[in-house]
């Protein structure tokens, strides 16, 4: 029997999520989307009519104020509220979704406003109150958090006894034709790359500064040979959490040398600060001003050309002997825009938003609580990775070829 979902977020992964329920009919059978900007829920229901023949409702919805929240979930009790909003609003929107018994899942963990720090303790504190209302909340059902949770768990699950290291590996091996773009939200985006670097090791986490390690990684299928640089991103917290055998853990991305020296202007110029300031009587946060200024990544999808490839390369022991396995998928760029409208970034997040929805709809995946992605089976999810539009690929390592790929 198909259900009803709440979709807040008009970007560039609300535009996905909405195109893939809605070709989706036998699960997803009502969508309605929900943003502050109706006018963007409206082009994206036009775009959803046009390509998949599926009509979805669409209303303005300004959720940093949980009433607005609840009179929507109130008027249309969905099954699932879906979040792919700001991260500022995770805690507001589980809060509405506790208040009117409904489900709830999101991408990425809450941050607060006036502060870069990726945690998530205010989420998992959520857990009696959802445990206690028999509701299900998923976190980071996005790409990286969410799909590279998955194939930690599903290599743990298929090729390890026991997984002590792993390294994320994110390369964005495409081109915008922009002086200066960022291929997701710029507020999110410059928060995360200028925040303190930190990674998993000996049981606690290391702080590194931001984008002091670099190596250079050669992408499998010809992607391409692109600089990495170590950040800190917020699925190792849940994944040495969840599997407390590893004991080494770090997340890379890739960068191109005129984006980190626009970074570096940026920077030094005070626009990626996130402290108020006055200008002609009002007061402005310089993010949010630069944010408005810079090309919106959801208008990317039709100049953007490349491939991305976001995996996992995990090492461990398996019968006692030592292995290193690499799961990973590539996204063509310009298939994504023909599909959904949408540039590759965009649709590595929505596709899996999708797919955990799925999970939760279909109980396939189910248990009153919060949960992170890695705390359930990774089969089922695996394999519609492979349907809906994200197939994945595993190639086991040689110490060698390890060595080469982290050089």
């Amino acid at each position: 029997m198909s259900k009803s979902v709440v979709i807040v977020g008009a970007g560039g992964v609300g535009s996905v999520v909405a195109h893939k329920c809605a070709m989706l009919p036998a699960v997803f059978g009502t969508i309605h989307l929900a943003s502050r900007t109706v006018s963007k829920c409206d082009e994206i229901a036009k775009s959803v009519l046009e390509r998949t023949g599926r009509s979805i409702t669409t209303s303005s919805l300004d959720a940093d104020t949980p009433a607005n929240t609840v009179a929507l979930l109130e008027d249309l009790k969905p099954d699932l509220l879906i979040n792919v909003a700001l991260p500022y609003q995770d805690l507001v929107l589980m809060d509405a979704c506790l208040e009117c018994g409904v489900d709830y899942l999101d991408t990425a963990n809450y941050e607060p406003k006036d502060e870069a720090k990726f945690e998530y303790h205010w989420q998992w504190a959520y857990q009696e109150q959802f445990a206690k209302a028999g509701l299900t909340a998923l976190l980071g059902s996005g790409f990286d958090p969410g799909v590279t949770n998955i194939f930690t768990a599903w290599m743990l699950k298929h090729h390890f006894d026991e997984i002590s290291e792993i390294d994320i590996v994110d390369i964005n091996g495409g081109d915008h034709g922009k002086a200066f773009a960022t291929n997701f939200n710029p507020e999110i985006n410059i928060r995360e790359v200028t925040a303190p670097c930190r990674h998993w090791e000996n049981g606690e986490f290391q702080e590194t500064p931001p984008l002091s390690t670099k190596l250079s990684f050669e992408c499998p299928e010809g992607v391409g040979t692109y600089n990495i640089y170590q950040m800190y991103h917020e699925e190792m917290e849940s994944l040495v959490k969840h599997i407390p055998s590893i004991k080494r853990a770090r997340f890379w991305m890739s960068f191109g040398d005129a984006y980190l020296k626009h970074l570096e202007v940026l920077q030094n110029v005070g626009m990626t600060g996130i402290e108020p300031i006055t200008y002609n009587g009002q007061e402005i946060i310089p993010l949010q001003f630069l944010k408005a200024v810079l090309p919106d990544p959801g208008e990317l999808g039709e100049s953007t050309q490349g491939r991305t490839c976001i995996g996992v390369i995990a090492k461990g022991f398996k019968d006692g002997i030592e292995k290193r396995v690499y799961t990973y998928n590539i996204c063509n760029h310009e298939e994504c825009f023909a599909e959904v409208g949408s540039q590759a970034v965009s649709y590595t997040t929505g596709v899996p938003t999708m797919i955990g929805a799925k999970m939760l709809l279909e109980q396939k995946w189910s248990g009153s609580g919060v949960w992170n992605m890695e705390q359930f089976d990774p089969d089922p999810f695996m394999d519609d990775l492979n349907t809906y539009g994200l197939p994945w690929q595993v190639v086991e390592l040689s110490p060698e070829q390890y060595s080469q790929f982290l050089s």
